[in-house]
């Protein structure tokens, strides 16, 4: 959600529903973690019904380097309120690799980024702005402020693995980076965002490559004052995935995915149930992923088993 007044602009970071295609996105620790490189492309339309919508887009490349440990790097752009506010981020993460037994890993990562905001002084109205007969006719004397705001931002995540659990923990915006366009004010910093995520993969029919599964998943998001849960599942049958999941009294998620070789693409639709249900037009969309062949592991190295979408 987006709420701009003259000094101040408050925004909540993008969310994707395909988290687990978007991985790095949703955790720094999943850097290098299939081992070979890795490509995701990701967009997302929230409310196309609305004239402030929010349109997302993500791009992240990740790989595990011998011996270095796991390099990611991710591009993120957001668009909200017709691009009233315009959101641009680079960020390098660097993760690695602890194998504790034979069946259970941890990961660590770590995330540096750099965040660029623009606010479009036009897009903007005030309240002196407007004439009682004739609406917004005037030119506005509210002062027009630096319309781009730079700095750095930093984020840490853990990962905990076996053939057939996993979960994790990713904490961002661990320093709270100042956000104000004018001058500092209370509540003008970027908040702190934890995440937590869970799931397991459970062959069926006797599979033992799991090419068919279900994967019962919960994620929990906290930033400021606002919380998301989602608890679902997907289910899969190579080549083609599916899955729905509940977010908490706001809509229902609903997958189809395709994977084959080293290609994946997914598509996904939000339900809203909340009260923009009549107006909203809920939210699409769409993942595309290519896992890309490397040369053969020089070690053991244990790749994380969760969904692709």
């Amino acid at each position: 959600m987006l709420l701009a007044v003259p000094e101040l602009l408050f925004a909540q970071d993008p969310q994707f529903s395909q988290f687990y295609a978007n991985p790095l996105y949703l955790n720094p620790a999943f850097a290098g973690a299939q081992r070979c490189p890795r490509l995701s492309l990701n967009y997302r339309n929230q409310w196309p019904a609305l004239s402030g919508n929010f349109i997302s887009y993500t791009a992240s490349y990740d790989q595990h380097v011998d011996p270095i440990g796991g390099l990611g790097l991710i591009v993120l752009n957001d668009k909200a309120g017709e691009s009233t506010l315009t959101t641009t981020s680079v960020s390098g993460i660097y993760s690695y690799q602890l194998n504790v037994t034979r069946e259970f890993s941890i990961r660590a990562g770590f995330q540096a980024t750099y965040f660029q905001k623009k606010v479009d002084w036009d897009k903007l109205t005030f309240g002196d702005m407007i004439d009682p007969r004739y609406g917004f006719v005037y030119q506005t004397q509210e002062v027009r402020p630096n319309e781009n705001r730079s700095f750095w931002d930093f984020s840490a995540g853990l990962l905990a693995y076996s053939n057939r659990f996993y979960g994790g923990v990713a904490v961002n915006h661990l320093t709270e980076p100042q956000e104000f366009y004018i001058k500092e004010a209370p509540g003008s910093e970027l908040p702190m965002k934890v995440t937590l995520h869970a799931g397991a993969i459970i062959p069926l029919g006797g599979s033992r490559d799991n090419s068919f599964y279900i994967s019962p998943n919960v994620l929990y998001q906290k930033q400021r004052d606002f919380n998301q849960f989602n608890v679902g599942f997907y289910a899969a049958k190579a080549p083609l995935v599916g899955g729905i999941w509940y977010r908490g009294q706001d809509s229902f998620i609903a997958l189809v995915g395709l994977q084959q070789g080293i290609f994946k693409f997914g598509y996904s639709y939000d339900v809203t149930v909340s009260k923009l249900y009549n107006a909203s037009a809920g939210s699409h969309e769409l993942s595309l992923g290519l896992l890309f062949p490397c040369h053969p592991k020089k070690k053991r190295f244990r790749t994380i088993k969760c969904p692709a979408f």
